[in-house]
Parts: C-alpha cells; sequence; structure tokens
C-alpha cells in the first residue's frame, strides 16, 4: 500500500471514529498531499502536507496522530492567529502550539487509535491551557534558565508550521479562512454529538461567540455607579421643546469614586494600557465618576494617580506606569483597606496570571479584565476576557 493510499485510509478511519468525527470538515478543507520533501509534515493553516519518507515509517496509529496533529493546527487557526508572534519568536510558538495540539490528542479515550509520532512535545501540565499560557510558561523557564546560567532549552517541534504562508493572506482572506474553519466545525461537532462525542475546551473555546469587553465594561460601570437622577431648570427637556413646552430635563448627579487597579508585572504592554484608557476616558464622558483613582501594582501598589472630571480627557496623556516585578493581586485589596478608600466600584486590569489564594476583601463591585489567561476564575465579581 503506498503513502497516498494510507493517508486516504487514515483519513475515512479518522472522521468515522467517534472522537475525531468533529474534525471532518476540517481534514477536507483544502489539500492533502504527499510530497519528496525531506521533512514531516506541515501546513499553511489550509492545507495538509506529508513527507512521503517521513510517512513510510510510522505506524497507521501514529500516522493518524500526525494527520490530527496538523489538522488541530488549522481547527485552532494557529496559523493565521499567531503569524506576528512567530517573527518574533518561532521556536517558542512552534513549541507552544505544538504543546496545545498533542494535549488533545493525548487526551483521546480511545489511546489505540491516536498516538504520537517520536518526537512529539506534550507536557501533561499543560492540559487545556492555550498557546498564550503555554508561550508565557516557556517563555518564564527561558528567562529563569538565563538568571541561573543554565542553557536555554531548544524545542524540537513534531511538524514545520508554515507561517510564511500566511504573511502573504489579507485580513479579508484571513476573515474568510476563519469562517470556513468554523464552519467545518460545527458541522463536524453535529456529527460528532451524534456519535456521543464531546468537543475539547480548546474548539468549544473558538466556536463560543466573542463578547465585546468593551460593551460589558460599560454596562458594568453605568450598572453599578448610577447616580441619583434630579429635575434641572438648567436645560430644558429637548424632546418637549420642539411642542413649546419648556419643562426640566432629568440629570444624573456626579457619581462617587472608581478605582482601576493596572497589573504591572510585565505581561501588559503600553498599548493595552492605552486601549484600555481610551475606553476609560469615554465612560468617564457618559458616567461622571466624583474621582478616578488609578492604582499601579505588581508584587505591592507602588503609587496611584488620582484623576478627576476637569482631567479625564487626558488621562491616556497623564498615565505614569509603576513596578514592573512579580504579581500579587491581595495587594491591592489590602492596600484599598489600609487606605480606607471607600470606592463605588473597582476595576482590575491584568494579565490573569494570579496567585492561587488571592484576598480579596473590599465592599465594592469588582470587574476583572483579563488579558490573556483563560483559566483565571476571580474571588468574587465579574470576569471578561479582552480579545485580541
Amino acid at each position: 500500500m503506498n503513502e497516498e493510499t494510507r493517508l486516504k485510509k487514515a483519513h475515512v478511519a479518522l472522521m468515522k471514529h467517534p472522537e475525531t468525527a468533529l474534525y471532518s470538515g476540517v481534514i477536507l478543507m483544502g489539500e492533502n498531499s504527499i510530497i519528496e520533501e525531506k521533512t514531516t509534515a506541515y501546513t499553511d493553516g489550509r492545507n495538509k502536507k506529508y513527507s512521503r519518507e517521513f510517512v513510510s515509517k510510522l505506524t497507521d496509529q501514529e500516522l493518524r496522530g500526525l494527520i490530527m496533529h496538523e489538522n488541530l493546527h488549522v481547527a485552532l487557526k494557529h496559523i493565521p492567529r499567531f503569524k506576528k508572534e512567530f517573527k518574533a519568536e518561532p521556536m517558542l510558538v512552534n513549541a507552544s502550539a505544538d504543546y496545545v495540539v498533542n494535549d488533545i490528542i493525548m487526551n483521546l479515550k480511545d489511546r489505540s487509535f491516536c498516538s504520537l509520532p517520536s518526537g512529539g512535545l506534550y507536557d501533561a501540565k499543560y492540559h487545556n491551557w492555550s498557546v498564550r499560557e503555554v508561550y508565557n510558561d516557556l517563555k518564564k523557564q527561558q528567562e529563569e534558565d538565563k538568571k541561573s546560567g543554565k542553557s536555554i532549552t531548544k524545542y524540537d517541534t513534531l511538524d514545520e508550521h508554515d507561517f510564511e504562508s500566511a504573511e502573504g493572506m489579507s485580513e479579508e482572506d484571513t476573515k474568510e479562512l476563519e469562517g470556513k474553519i468554523d464552519r467545518a466545525l460545527r458541522e463536524g461537532g453535529i456529527l460528532a454529538g451524534r456519535m456521543g462525542s464531546k468537543m475539547p475546551r480548546s474548539i468549544e473555546d473558538l466556536l463560543t461567540p466573542k463578547v465585546n469587553w468593551r460593551d460589558v465594561l460599560k454596562e458594568f460601570i453605568s450598572s453599578t455607579m448610577r447616580g441619583a437622577d434630579e429635575y434641572t431648570w438648567r436645560r430644558f427637556n429637548k424632546r418637549l421643546m420642539v411642542n413649546d413646552l419648556y419643562m426640566p430635563s432629568l440629570e444624573n448627579e456626579t457619581v462617587g469614586e472608581l478605582v482601576v487597579a493596572i497589573d504591572t508585572s510585565g505581561s501588559i504592554g503600553s498599548a493595552e494600557i492605552t486601549e484600555f484608557a481610551s475606553e476609560l476616558v469615554s465612560i468617564c464622558d457618559v458616567v461622571t465618576p466624583s474621582q478616578v483613582r488609578v492604582l499601579w501594582w505588581d508584587t505591592e501598589v507602588h503609587g496611584e494617580q488620582i484623576f478627576t472630571p476637569s482631567n479625564y480627557a487626558n488621562i491616556k496623556e497623564l498615565l505614569k506606569p509603576q513596578g514592573g516585578g512579580g504579581t500579587e493581586v491581595s495587594c491591592v485589596s489590602k492596600y484599598i483597606n489600609e487606605k480606607k478608600i471607600q470606592a463605588e466600584a473597582t476595576i482590575v486590569f491584568t494579565d490573569g496570571y494570579l496567585e492561587s489564594d488571592i484576598q480579596w476583601n473590599i465592599q465594592s463591585p469588582t470587574l476583572w479584565l483579563v488579558t490573556q489567561a483563560r483559566s483565571f476564575i476571580p474571588p468574587v465579581g465579574k470576569v471578561i476576557r479582552k480579545e485580541d
């Protein structure tokens, strides 16, 4: 049996199996071919290529594992989503993506159906982690190795990742490809559901409609910081003026203080802080807090800035981040209590990589705006995840 026939046979087996039928539509996407190159396999985010020499050395179980590996890269949109990060850290991005897809393969219940070819990166520690979470962990390990004088770990991935092809894709082409992948997964999900199988968390998260964090942020502030409605004769009701009726309009009194605690542990960059500050400015224009207190923290609160309605419009330009060490958000709660700050609402802006035993003992409603860690669960309050 030649490699082309083995590839087709493996595809059929994967599409029939309850645990892998979910990926049927993705498997059928693009070109699936055997190539003569001296490599293992690779994908450009749509097409999948497999080396004849490499495939010839694999068992049927390993071949199905390799095909799953390539198609999971496609299903999770790794190539179009991380092409920018790949330019900066190709080895770490490749390794992070491989840890994620191999975790799904290694957690199939039918362990005899698929197996990883030799050289596949796998660590049970990364179960259900995202690429960014794995990347941050690998990056942290590298930094610790540098400080201790150890040699930097080199990660040899199972396959190649053709990020260069994604560079030539326009934004419109990328969106079209991602839409096709979503449709293929949903159709495969229907088939898998009929077979009694469930979607892995990473695929389920991918297909979950994204919440606009800006809308949630605005709703949180306006619902928790509503001032008392009062009638005022300083401004007439415009809707009644067209009928020559001059009546007072409703006016929202200025509400209390808003605390904004910004994580400066290193994972949140100036661009993210600026974007967040822009939304804060627009919110303060609608719901006017008596003041906005910005706390800069990592393992402790390094300083605060207080803004009043007179300088809300310039918050972006006036912000002066402080800190940059580890991460321990409990210091914010401690600081608020020690300073006896009476805030009407609190927003914590963080990457989400926080201590496991967070001590959060403040009275005001809290909104956690998390930029990275999908697994973070706050001790109290509401969490929203800022999507890229």
